[in-house]
């Protein structure tokens, strides 16, 4: 069996993952330019500004943080770079999850073997990867933790999917859900909801099994919503769709660490975890893909609807003194404005009043300038 051992960390550290779109500046379409923007950054910034599996993808990587402060300081830093780069090579960057006009069938992979063995496997199902995601590591103290963590977090998850929502078109098309993505995602054999599990060591067998049987060539290839990371030992989120600006990615991040840390507390306390039907999370994740902000999920506690709106409140009220002590309670606060300005929201409001989905991309772009 493969031995996955689990890196420990004493304290709750941070890291984000960004994946950005390329686009011309002037067609607005995207581009398969990263190689391009990839020569002209300065070798320092080489593993935390990297290529996708699509050329039209740039992911941006943030060290070891602390803080959300820490994690919004890196990040603006290594945008700079980017944006200061793409400008003579006629590029900008657009936040979203999707783009609002260009195809599938006109991206082309990155050269790297791995990419290459992927799409081999997985066939347009791989092609069909156009779309861009927000991934949060919060480090944790073992394997077992780590999977009882994605355990508890499950419930949560179609909220951070409602509140970053942003990938309403598809295919030049309007497709009627707010995030088109995570359906695109969940086409994958190894994406969406992960199965519950026991404890690490099940975890470390299933992935063993996968590789053994030639269902994965690499356990980089488990996309699941939420999943342990053996190797920064961390517990990664990655439900989320690419949100429009830098202020709701480290709003969002500040909830996630938050949430983690929480619930790592209840486990140390013995808490008992209230069961909850996995079909649950299921209902509330397809109300969050398609009605984004706002969605009204249903609450694992007494089973009503409850507004995205509310729900955030109330969550945020409750998780304020952990925020207090992990220094974010301002990133924290700024969540309840997520729901009233979703990436979606802002997307089809654009597209509501000009009709036209490359201002939908023009618009998005020069606010974030």
């Amino acid at each position: 069996m493969s031995n996955l051992p689990f890196t420990r960390n004493d304290r709750p550290t941070l890291g984000v993952e960004i994946e950005l779109q390329i686009v011309e500046n002037d067609s607005l379409a995207l581009a398969n330019r990263i190689s391009d923007v990839l020569q002209a950054i300065p070798a320092s910034y080489q593993g935390s500004i990297k290529p996708e599996l699509m050329q039209s993808y740039l992911e941006i990587n943030t060290k070891i943080c602390n803080t959300v402060h820490e994690a919004g300081e890196d990040l603006r830093r290594k945008l700079s770079v980017v944006e200061q780069v793409m400008e003579p090579l006629g590029l900008k960057l657009y936040w979203a999850a999707t783009h609002p006009f260009s195809s599938w069938r006109d991206q082309q992979i990155t050269v790297d073997e791995r990419y290459y063995r992927l799409v081999d496997l997985m066939q347009d199902v791989a092609r069909r990867l156009v779309t861009f995601g927000l991934h949060v590591h919060v480090g944790v103290e073992s394997g077992d933790k780590a999977i009882m963590i994605c355990d508890r977090m499950l419930k949560y998850l179609p909220l951070l999917l409602s509140l970053s929502a942003n990938s309403p078109f598809w295919e030049g098309r309007n497709t009627g859900l707010h995030s088109n993505r995570s359906k695109i995602m969940e086409g994958l054999p190894t994406a969406g909801l992960p199965h519950r599990m026991r404890n690490y060591s099940e975890y470390v067998w299933l992935i063993d099994h996968l590789k053994r049987t030639g269902f994965i060539n690499s356990i980089r290839e488990i996309w699941w919503d939420i999943r342990p990371h053996h190797n920064f030992g961390t517990v990664e989120v990655r439900v989320c769709d690419m949100p429009p600006r830098l202020e709701h990615v480290l709003s969002i991040a500040a909830l996630v660490q938050c949430l983690v840390v929480a619930i790592s507390r209840e486990i140390d306390e013995g808490t008992f975890q209230s069961d909850y039907h996995p079909m649950m999370v299921q209902q509330n994740k397809w109300r969050a893909t398609r009605f984004g902000a706002g969605a009204a999920l249903v609450s694992s506690n007494d089973y009503t609807q409850i507004p995205v709106e509310q729900m955030t409140s109330r969550l945020v009220d409750s998780l304020l003194p952990i925020a207090h002590e992990l220094a974010c309670e301002r990133e924290l606060e700024m969540l309840s404005q997520l729901p009233t300005n979703s990436g979606a929201k802002q997307q089809l409001e654009i597209f509501e009043r000009t009709n036209s989905r490359r201002e939908v991309v023009r618009q998005m772009v020069a606010a974030n300038h």
